[in-house]
């Protein structure tokens, strides 16, 4: 986990979540479940925790999960990679990617770059 705790800089709970997309934390949890986002424990106490860097601004302005994270989660598990080596790898800087890493890469819109090198990576 300390891993995680170097490259990805800020986190949400589960509760936090649900209020900065102004849903429920059942519906979070839901998409936590359905892998529409990772969310790994971590603190003192351990409790489910998202990387902020998911969610994004969508056309209007409200706050919305990446809409090309759910298809990345996918292959990246396809690789065989659990939840917390996904994020590891989403989050760790590679200056060839757009944007310095494959989470800037596909805040940017680059998501068929990330998924095809994620394909690549099978484990």
């Amino acid at each position: 986990m300390s891993d995680l705790e170097s490259v990805v800089d800020a986190w949400l709970t589960v509760p936090d979540l649900a209020e900065r997309l102004g849903t429920d934390p059942t519906e979070v949890r839901r998409m936590i479940e359905e892998r529409r986002v990772l969310a790994v424990r971590r603190g003192d106490p351990r409790v489910v925790s998202v990387p902020e860097a998911f969610v994004a601004a969508a056309a209007g302005g409200a706050p919305e999960v990446l809409p090309w994270l759910q298809g990345t989660v996918n292959v990246l598990a396809d690789s065989g990679f659990d939840d917390e080596s996904a994020i590891a790898w989403l989050f760790t800087p590679d200056d060839s990617f757009p944007g310095g890493s494959p989470i800037a890469a596909l805040r940017s819109g680059h998501k068929t770059e990330v998924r095809r090198r994620a394909q690549a990576l099978a484990l």
